[in-house]
């Protein structure tokens, strides 16, 4: 956690994909062809990022603009080429991420070989592995589980680790992981233990993204703002308050009440505003100025992400690991994403963005932004799900919140394989999201895919 007591308070985008160029999947595959019309990239937003996102990510990357431009657009290609594989391959997919400067390499792994050819001819390198995710997925959830019973204060981090096909255990000593182990039962090849020095602490030290707000003495940051209906507010870090707490502005002038918090378990909460504070569709980038949120798309492993927080500003970094377990001192929480964006205490609850796609709220880390770290947030997707909250974006005012399963609704959270209807025709999703206006899934095929 970071959080302290405090005393004082583009243009240049226009490139072709290259290697993501999206083509037909063979016949076997068993899924249909990549629709016509608009790329992902422009559906999606990507081939236009503020000019405070493309700066960021040269410093804290070491790209230079054009590069920092197209990996953008690579990887909102990548992400609905993975989507529409992982649809079609079914329980044989096990994960994909990116590599290289521009995120031009796309890597789908699968348990099947004969899965291969429709990978390849997709656009996306293709890896044979042992495990599919979602058997890695219920191996890490019973590590989940263990940990309600068994001290892992000394075994904090564990996550499936889609690039090396197995659950990776981060533990300060051995023994440590051998107990958490043996409490599961889990068969021992298909996890990894990595020794670390590292002791994850919620980056908290004591209505724009990545603003100050106060809690009494402490200070975090503000993370999305959303919206309950009518009623305006943020979310923000569990740990940074609990319900009923009063909060106040970077300014110091009273600014809401959370409304709902939970930590540990999960490290999410929602603060609502009073009529003097008006929620934006912004974070706070570089030199102040504003980056606009235009959806919560989930961006895939070795994507690029920047947090904004109030302690260190504005820094970039890649997406490690999704489904990411750490106990803190306070317990353990789960679901986190594994970042190398540096932080320190006070950027808890602040806000991670892709592109212009909202990612999470800061959580919790090591290290800091001289010597550089490790750190965690709490995805943005469940938070909205979870507090029946809409995400405040450029796009246009929310509508109301959707009910579960049926016809698409903007306002609910969508997760890869749930399906809808529209327009009465069904469709598929391929990307997690929380659906905006104008976004429906026959508008949007890197979001959706028609049944």
């Amino acid at each position: 956690m970071l959080h302290r007591h405090a005393t004082a308070a583009c243009t240049a985008a226009l490139a072709a994909v290259g290697a993501l160029v999206l083509t037909g999947l063979p016949a076997a595959a068993a899924s249909p062809a990549p629709p016509t019309g608009p790329s992902a990239a422009a559906e999606l937003g990507a081939d236009r990022p503020s000019a405070e996102v493309l700066r960021a990510m040269q410093r804290d990357l070491g790209l230079t603009r054009e590069q920092a431009a197209q990996r953008l657009i690579n990887e909102a290609e990548a992400g609905a080429v993975a989507g529409r594989l992982r649809a079609s391959l079914g329980t044989r997919f096990a994960g994909a991420w990116l590599r290289g400067a521009t995120s031009a390499t796309l890597t789908v792994a699968t348990t099947y070989a004969a899965d291969v050819p429709a990978i390849k001819a997709a656009g996306a390198q293709a890896e044979v592995v042992r495990y599919g995710l979602a058997e890695l997925e219920a191996a890490k959830a019973k590590l989940d589980k263990a940990a309600v019973t068994t001290k892992t204060v000394d075994a904090p981090v564990w996550y499936v680790d889609v690039r090396t096909n197995t659950v990776m255990l981060e533990a300060t000593e051995q023994a440590a992981a051998d107990a958490l182990l043996t409490a599961t039962g889990l068969d021992r090849p298909l996890v990894r233990v990595r020794t670390t020095a590292e002791r994850p602490q919620p980056l908290a030290y004591d209505i724009r993204g990545g603003d100050a707000f106060y809690i009494t003495t402490s200070r975090c940051s503000v993370g999305f703002s959303v919206l309950a209906g009518t009623q305006q507010g943020f979310a923000t870090a569990g740990h940074c308050g609990k319900e009923g707490d009063a909060t106040a502005g970077f300014n110091k002038v009273a600014q809401g009440t959370f409304q709902a918090a939970e930590f540990p378990g999960q490290d999410m909460a929602w603060v609502a505003t009073n009529d003097d504070w008006t929620a934006t569709p912004y974070v706070r980038g570089e030199g102040e100025r504003n980056v606009e949120v235009t959806g919560s798309t989930e961006a895939l492993v070795g994507a690029s992400v920047c947090r904004s927080g109030s302690t260190t500003g504005w820094h970039c970094g890649t997406v490690e690991q999704h489904d990411t377990s750490v106990t803190y001192p306070q317990g353990t929480v789960t679901g986190m994403t594994r970042t190398t964006v540096c932080a320190e205490p006070g950027d808890s609850g602040g806000a991670y963005v892709s592109g212009s796609q909202a990612q999470g709220v800061t959580s919790g880390g090591s290290g800091n932004c001289t010597s550089g770290g490790t750190t965690f947030y709490q995805p943005i997707n469940p938070i909205l799900q979870a507090y029946g909250l809409t995400l405040k974006t450029t796009a246009s005012e929310a509508g109301e919140v959707g009910k579960a399963g049926g016809a698409w609704a903007t306002g609910k959270v969508y997760a890869a394989g749930h399906q809808v209807t529209y327009d009465g025709v069904a469709y598929r999703c391929i990307q997690a999201h929380q659906a905006q206006p104008g976004r429906h899934p026959a508008a949007v095929p890197a979001l959706w895919q028609r049944l």
